[in-house]
């Protein structure tokens, strides 16, 4: 999937992004009824899916690259944790090849997750 297609059908949309939050570090196994009406609605408001994973890719780096002598954060609970970095990617869009760049970090610093997405 790649930038915003208007023939995509949300459903796909939807369970992409699913798929992607809940492959992230700190983020629950299972997505609820709110992750997916924010889900949704980013794609209500056409918002390229890879913007939407590059804000959750940037968000959950800057978490893993935080300080260790910082206090912990608590894990992420909503996908809606990630609509101030969309906005902030959308206001600024990556450079070409970042987005690999954020992929092989993320996998690198966190390892693999199982998925399920809640119907």
């Amino acid at each position: 999937m790649t930038g915003h297609d208007s023939q995509i059908d949300p459903d796909v949309y939807i369970a992409a992004v699913l798929k992607m939050y809940l492959e992230l570090p700190e983020t629950p196994s299972r997505a609820g009824p709110h992750d997916r009406r924010t889900a949704l609605t980013l794609y209500e408001r056409r918002v390229a899916f890879l913007t939407v994973e590059a804000a959750m890719l940037l968000s959950s780096l800057r978490r893993l690259g935080r300080p260790p002598d910082y206090p912990p954060l608590s894990s992420i609970r909503s996908l809606a944790y990630f609509r101030p970095t969309i906005e902030e990617l959308q206001a600024n869009p990556i450079p070409d090849g970042y987005l690999d760049y954020l992929r092989r970090k993320v996998r690198i610093l966190s390892g693999e997750r199982r998925v399920k997405i809640c119907s």
